[in-house]
């Protein structure tokens, strides 16, 4: 079986002490390590938001998409940092309906694009939220959460609830957890990545849904 991770600098790995321990290998080595053949392939990017692994999975993911048999997508938090700093430098608002939209329509794409072009099983990860004490984050993720479920249910893909499994547990699961605020970021280091031990439970909680239901 065939495994793509599609994504951004979470499914590339982006502080995880190496890349075995990134989640997309964590995964295939978990299912290896049972009665399953698993290659894996990652098309994921530092500093890719939606809009950037659209443009990749149109220009470099589709013979890899073609033979794959389930392909994951985690994408959206580079969308989400991107505002929220712009919005805690301008001092305005930050707009999350835009940032929906927009976000809406390249995942719609990259859906799309994934259906036409193979025949896998898709997986859509839902987003967790860094920032657990800043009630911006909390609602701008929520509603880009609604808007994967919603999709997932218009394109009969799979959700993997990606949220449920750090909620309560960011301290110990992303590297660099300060306070749990946007106003962290400021200092230059985003700590929103996930460390060894939340690449761990990523893989653990993707696994099942890797496996034919």
């Amino acid at each position: 079986m065939i495994y793509t991770a599609l994504g951004d600098s979470i499914t590339f790995g982006e502080n995880a002490s190496s890349f075995a321990k990134a989640y997309p290998q964590l995964t295939v080595s978990h299912l290896n390590s049972g009665s399953h053949k698993v290659r894996g392939f990652v098309l994921a990017r530092p500093g890719w938001s939606s809009y950037d692994l659209l443009d990749a999975v149109i220009w470099q993911g589709s013979s890899i998409i073609s033979n794959s048999a389930v392909v994951s997508v985690w994408t959206g938090g580079v969308d989400l940092a991107n505002a929220a700093l712009l919005s805690l430098k301008t001092k305005q608002p930050l707009a999350a309906k835009n940032i929906a939209t927009s976000y809406r329509r390249n995942l719609s794409c990259i859906l799309t694009r994934i259906k036409k072009g193979s025949h896998a099983r898709v997986i859509c990860c839902t987003q967790y939220n860094p920032f657990p004490n800043s009630p911006l984050s909390v609602e701008s993720v929520d509603l880009l959460n609604r808007t994967i479920y919603e999709l997932a249910r218009s394109y009969d893909v799979t959700v993997a609830p990606a949220h449920t499994w750090f909620e309560g547990k960011q301290a110990e699961l992303i590297y660099g957890y300060r306070k749990g605020k946007i106003e962290d970021a400021l200092s230059g280091f985003l700590p929103i990545h996930p460390n060894d031990r939340g690449h761990r439970v990523i893989a653990t909680g993707l696994s099942p849904y890797l496996l034919t239901r």
